[in-house]
């Protein structure tokens, strides 16, 4: 489609050949441009990522815990709605104690291991060198995911865009041929039928 645009045609107007030319370079972007910026915005992403995932695993580290008791039940867990918590069940929180890294001896609460938790359970959590609980660190093949859908929403974005202008340039042609047309019309209009007029 739009290739007859390109034919040599008397009826051919300087827009159609203009408008030609701004739908192919608008498949070439598609085609080339917006697969390129995704790659490129991917391996930038992955590259952020797999530096944040190692610094991650530098600082934090995989340290032994023995569970104390069961955490006292905070007020807005008493008054939570029963059928939420059907729908979200969440881990029970235990009182733990662990050895920091760095020597020094913490108390606090966290969540369970295993279910039920029992006094004296061994199990192993995420702490920072000074001892403080943290998340584990950021798996590299998580890292490489959300690198991959970086990339994949920067290529639709740079076609949506590309298609975006593609569009408001053609309906500025339209207007404009339109207005070409009112003018011709009414240049025309009123000479339009009568006798002897040519028309």
């Amino acid at each position: 489609m739009g290739l007859w645009r390109w034919r040599r045609n008397p009826l051919r107007r300087p827009t159609d050949l203009f408008e030609a030319w701004v739908a192919f370079a608008a498949l070439v972007c598609v085609v080339v441009v917006a697969p390129s910026v995704g790659w490129i915005a991917g391996l930038r992403v992955d590259g952020t990522l797999q530096r944040a995932a190692q610094a991650q695993r530098q600082e934090r580290h995989l340290v032994p815990a023995v569970v104390v008791r069961p955490a006292p039940e905070s007020a807005a867990d008493v008054s939570a709605d029963a059928s939420a918590q059907r729908t979200a069940p969440q881990r029970t929180q235990i009182v733990a104690v662990w050895t920091a890294p760095d020597g020094t001896s913490h108390e606090g609460t966290v969540p369970a291991a295993e279910e039920p938790p029992h006094p004296g359970d061994r199990f192993r959590i995420w702490t920072d060198t000074q001892g403080r609980v943290v998340g584990q660190p950021l798996d590299p093949s998580a890292a490489v995911l959300h690198a991959g859908i970086a990339g994949l929403a920067a290529a639709i974005g740079v076609a949506a865009l590309v298609e975006t202008v593609r569009r408001l340039v053609v309906r500025r042609l339209m207007h404009r041929r339109y207005i070409r047309l009112d003018r011709a019309w009414a240049a025309a209009g009123p000479d339009w039928g009568r006798a002897g007029a040519g028309s």
